[in-house]
This record gives structure tokens, C-alpha cells and sequence, in this order.
């Protein structure tokens, strides 16, 4: 099994003027055909930058893959850096040029002088051809080594990763075979679920990993298999996402790359069920959630966001004594909500949410943090009161995931 060592280069990274999605794409691709990522690093455009990076990179991994730097500007050296540190020349690739300008042409445009020196190549590396974009990736191959540079544009560096680094690497894993399946969970946070499972996860043998990939009051299992025979790998893995599953029950809600609000979507469509939400702090959040997969229009009705007490009051007809007794973050006010929106809306089902997302607004009974959420029809409401954070952003996104779990919930119980 190789080990590999991410280098993420640009000032752009590093200032935190965009995000680093490729780091994570990458490592989570090499994952899945059993290559371990043992380091990631991100460093400036500075060539003793990258080079200091290669020199601890090529002492963690047989791998090294870099993106960014690879662009016509004067700040992208990668390139130069690599010529130096592997050897070999730069040459003009003519073959290279023309194929930039002719791409030019049909744009309306001519190819310029920095397009032109982009397409000095290092004599000792293969080209991996980019049909995305116009600089192609680059192959550095030093013994048993590799060294593989890649655009730092998102697509661009996917289609390279997909159609060229990562078919060389399972081409290496001839007789050894990878299989893998994720049990999804909502509800228990991770240390509760390494409690329940932790005599099943002692008796897994030595060729399957379990391994805890926790998110958002959300919880992935990932078990991953090696070996020789690809239908015992199958079988085996079946085994134990049974007996896991068995385990937790209920907190499982689905494999593999399943949404919440799939899960839901099937359920409600099952039952021909209809649904409806009023959001307050969640401000549409849920909805857009819901309405994020297609066929959802099977379903949802629609959705109120009744953020103001005013609006609570016409929308809705939360009663105004309740709001004054206790407060629109409360219990009394959420059923009342959900009690409204059946009403208002039409549907079978119907959510509310109200709650004080922060950062500011809490008092001494109730926090910044508190949300209450509910899920109802004609004949009965659950709820449920959340106490979370100070940080507004994950406070919608973890009421969100609660509400659609209760959601669920509701519908296991019918």
C-alpha cells in the first residue's frame, strides 16, 4: 500500500481567501482505492516553500501529489521548482503550444505571450493530458517514487485525479482488492457510539477497519476490507453492517451515500404522505434541505417562515397569550406553530422551529442556543428542545439535521 502526502500550494489557501476543498476530495479518493494519506500541507508560492515541503514529503511517502502553480501568471512556479528538484530541463512542447492556441481561436482570443511559456515542459516528466483546462498535469516518476503535479482548479484537478493518477494507482493493487460500506447515524454523538459498538469493534478481524467520521450531529461508520477475494470481502462486510446495525438500531438511517432527507423523501412518498414547515431560526433552512432532491414536489406542500411574533400571530395564530406566558422560543409555541401550519398549509405533516441562533439575544433561562423544535399532525406532536452553541451558522445546521431526524422519527412511530 502507498502512502501519499498532499501539498496544497497558493497564497490564496493560506490567507484563507478561498477554501481548501481539494485537500479533502483528494485524500478521501486515494482513501477509497486503499492508499493512506499520512501528511497534508499547504505552503505559499515560494519556491524554498515547496521545496521544503518535497523534502518532508519525500521522508513520509512514496506519493507526492501538489496542486496549484501551474497557471501562465508569473506567481505560478511550481513547475521551475520541480525542474529543480527532479532534474531535467524546460522545453518548448510545440505540439502543446498549438493545441493552447487553437483552443484561443475558437474562444475569439489569441494565445499570449505567458501562454506561451506556459507550455515549457520538464524534459524528465510525462504529460497528463488536462481536457479541462490548459495546463497539463505533470508525472515525475523517481524509482519506486512518485511525484504527480496538478492544476489547483478544482475540476481540473479532479478530471487528472480521475482519469490519470488515480487508474495508475489500482493498476499497482494487482490481487489485492478494497471493499468498503459506511452505516450513516443521527442522534448519539461519537463516543456514545464507540460505547455500544465497542465489543463488536473488538472482535472485527485484522483485514476490516471501523473508523468514526463524525459531522453535524451526524455520525459515518466506515467499515473497509483488503483482500484477496473480492465476493468474501462482500460477504464479510455484509455480516457486520448487519450486526451494527442490529446494535443501534434506529440511530442508523441509512449506507453508504444516503441523505437524511432522502431517507424522509421515501418514506413520505411510501405513505403518501404530505408535508410542511414553519421556520423561524432555521429561516428556510429545513426546506431547502427537503426541496434539494428531486421528486420532492411528491410531497413537500411548502414552507412559512414566521420570524417576527407578528408574523407568528397572522400566519400562523400562535395565540398571543402563549407568546407573552412563554416567549416564541418555547414548547407551547412550537406546537402552536405546527398546529398552524396543518391548518394554513393543507399538509398531513407539518415542522416548526424557533429557537435563539445567536450570537446574541439569550437571557439566564434561556441561552444563546435554545431551540425548540416540534413535528405533528391532526392527532399528535412531538417536540424536542435542543441546547446548542454560540456559533449562529452551526446552530441552523444542527437544528436543521434534528428537525429532519425527528421528522423521521415521527414517521417510524405512525
Amino acid at each position: 500500500m502507498r502512502r501519499a502526502a498532499i501539498i496544497n500550494i497558493g497564497d490564496e489557501i493560506l490567507l484563507g481567501q478561498i477554501v481548501n476543498t481539494n485537500a479533502s476530495w483528494m485524500a478521501e479518493s486515494l482513501s477509497e482505492i486503499g492508499v493512506q494519506v499520512v501528511s497534508h500541507q499547504v505552503v505559499a508560492d515560494d519556491a524554498e516553500a515547496i521545496r521544503s515541503a518535497l523534502d518532508l514529503a519525500q521522508k513520509q511517502a512514496s506519493l507526492i501529489l501538489l496542486t496549484g502553480g501551474l497557471g501562465p501568471t508569473k506567481d505560478d512556479i511550481t513547475k521551475k521548482v520541480l525542474v529543480d528538484y527532479c532534474g531535467g530541463e524546460m522545453e518548448l512542447d510545440t505540439s502543446l503550444y498549438e493545441r493552447l492556441q487553437m483552443y484561443f481561436r475558437k474562444l475569439g482570443r489569441e494565445a499570449t505571450e505567458a501562454h506561451r511559456l506556459q507550455c515549457y515542459m520538464p524534459t524528465e516528466a510525462e504529460q497528463l493530458n488536462n481536457k479541462m483546462g490548459t495546463a497539463p498535469g505533470m508525472f515525475f516518476q523517481q524509482g519506486k517514487n512518485w511525484i504527480i503535479s496538478l492544476p489547483g482548479v478544482p475540476y481540473e484537478m479532479k478530471y487528472l485525479m480521475t482519469e490519470e493518477v488515480l487508474p495508475r494507482l489500482q493498476k499497482e493493487r494487482v490481487g489485492q482488492h478494497l471493499k468498503r460500506v459506511t452505516l450513516l447515524t443521527v442522534g448519539r454523538g461519537e463516543s456514545q457510539i464507540a460505547e455500544y459498538i465497542e465489543d463488536l469493534e473488538d472482535a472485527l478481524p485484522d483485514h476490516i477497519k471501523l473508523a468514526y467520521l463524525p459531522h453535524l450531529a451526524r455520525v459515518r461508520l466506515r467499515l473497509t476490507a483488503t483482500g484477496e477475494s473480492p465476493d468474501t470481502l462482500t460477504k464479510e462486510l455484509d455480516y457486520w453492517r448487519e450486526a451494527l446495525s442490529e446494535r443501534l438500531g434506529d440511530l442508523v438511517y441509512g449506507y453508504d451515500q444516503t441523505e437524511l432527507s432522502e431517507v424522509i423523501q421515501a418514506e413520505m412518498l411510501k405513505r403518501k404522505l404530505t408535508l410542511a414547515t414553519a421556520e423561524s431560526c432555521t429561516g428556510g433552512n429545513v426546506a431547502r434541505e427537503i426541496t434539494s432532491n428531486p421528486g420532492s414536489s411528491g410531497y413537500f406542500v411548502g414552507g412559512l417562515i414566521p420570524y417576527s411574533n407578528e408574523m407568528k400571530q397572522q400566519i400562523l395564530e400562535v395565540p398571543k397569550d402563549v407568546l407573552q406566558q412563554y416567549g416564541a422560543v418555547s414548547e407551547q409555541t412550537v406546537r402552536a406553530m405546527v398546529k398552524g401550519t396543518l391548518k394554513r398549509l393543507g399538509a398531513d405533516i407539518a415542522i416548526a422551529t424557533s429557537g435563539i441562533a445567536g450570537p446574541g439575544g439569550g437571557t439566564a433561562e434561556k441561552p444563546v442556543g435554545t431551540v425548540w423544535i416540534a413535528c405533528g399532525n391532526a392527532d399528535h406532536t412531538i417536540v424536542k428542545r435542543l441546547q446548542l452553541n454560540k456559533n449562529r451558522k452551526l446552530n441552523i445546521e444542527y437544528s436543521t439535521i434534528w428537525t429532519l431526524n425527528l421528522i423521521r422519527r415521527f414517521l417510524m412511530a405512525l
